[in-house]
């Protein structure tokens, strides 16, 4: 009975450990790195989660619609140490960010480098960032 459920309980943690195992994935798993892209507009919102953070931003097209895009960050670790902190984009803040499009053709990107109104450009990908290309604006 006792090996059971040690059996039961081993199970049971091996399958909790594996959701975070799960939830991240490699860069060329969801963005390509031929379709580089630069996107200009307001931040909507930033969140500073693990694994990785996500700058949100209204970005006008060249039909003049505007899109929400998600743009996947490093983890806020690596921003930190980059002098990105989380109140260094708040809602408003207008960027230009360059980076490489989802696969899935979605509203969302893998961010490079950010760069401020001011000319101050920040490095937010992750450590093992495709290499930069010139990139079509959007």
């Amino acid at each position: 009975m006792r090996t059971r459920l040690a059996v039961a309980m081993a199970g049971v943690g091996v399958l909790l450990a594996a959701g975070p195992v799960l939830a991240h994935h490699a860069f060329a798993a969801e963005f390509d790195v031929n379709q580089p892209i630069t996107l200009r507009g307001t931040v909507t919102k930033m969140e500073w989660t693990n694994p990785h953070s996500w700058i949100r931003m209204d970005v006008k097209g060249a039909d003049g619609t505007v899109k929400n895009w998600a743009i996947e960050c490093g983890p806020p670790n690596n921003l930190l140490r980059q002098g990105f902190s989380k109140t260094s984009v708040p809602a408003g803040t207008e960027l230009v960010v360059e980076g490489y499009k989802a696969k899935n053709g979605s509203s969302m990107a893998n961010g490079r480098d950010v760069t401020f109104s001011d000319g101050r450009k920040v490095f937010v990908g992750t450590a093992a960032a495709a290499p930069a290309a010139p990139a079509a604006p959007y």
